[in-house]
């Protein structure tokens, strides 16, 4: 009677401590899913609509633009640099505990400037085609910086950003640059949208 106890008791355990090692590994196996190839977010502002709604929630590529470390931001293995039009989730410059959206515009050693609706790089009219513009027009009691703004090169390793939302958009025209090491990844997808339940499972683009 007693040995048939103690089997059960030791089966027992063996029981929670097979229960217990899955859990560890699924929790180990979902932050470094976490860390380094996809992570979820919640769109907190207008700033990129109508690309991306109040409230949508999206999926970001960590992979893409290569393997850092997230506590210093180095870079292992390279991949890819951001592309122009790339909607890019990464570390505001300002306060680092905060993550921004925002689009791709400028890249490294790019020249930048805004008249009104109009962005030119290098000199070229670019195709704005993503920008969307509410409120009063560009020059009517707009403030300077969003209806007129340099030129300006945009330094190495560093992106210039803009939201889709451009009149509401507090971005790269007010506080700068993005550092290369300060991108965690490239949004992909729109897996939840409430109450814009018809939105689901598009891509961003």
């Amino acid at each position: 009677m007693e040995a048939k106890t103690a089997a059960k008791r030791t089966s027992q355990k063996s029981v929670i401590r097979e229960y217990a090692e899955a859990a560890a590994i699924a929790v180990m196996l979902a932050l470094f899913i976490r860390t380094f190839v996809v992570q979820a977010f919640k769109i907190p502002s207008g700033s990129m609509e109508p690309t991306l709604l109040v409230g949508d929630h999206i999926l970001v590529n960590k992979f893409i633009y290569g393997i850092k470390l997230p506590w210093i931001r180095k870079t292992l293995i390279p991949i890819k640099d951001p592309a122009r039009d790339d909607v890019i989730v990464f570390i505001y410059p300002v306060d680092r505990s905060k993550d921004f959206i925002k689009r791709v515009i400028g890249l490294p050693g790019d020249r930048i400037e805004i008249r009104g609706r109009q962005i030119f790089i290098n000199g070229s009219l670019y195709n704005d085609r993503h920008g969307y513009y509410s409120g009063p027009d560009p020059g009517s009691g707009m403030t300077y910086a969003r209806a007129r703004f340099g030129p300006v090169k945009v330094p190495k390793d560093h992106l210039f950003v803009m939201g889709d939302n451009r009149n509401h958009s507090y971005d790269s025209r007010f506080w700068g640059f993005v550092p290369m090491g300060f991108v965690k990844g490239k949004a992909f997808i729109i897996y939840w949208s409430w109450p814009h339940w018809r939105r689901f499972m598009k891509t961003v683009s």
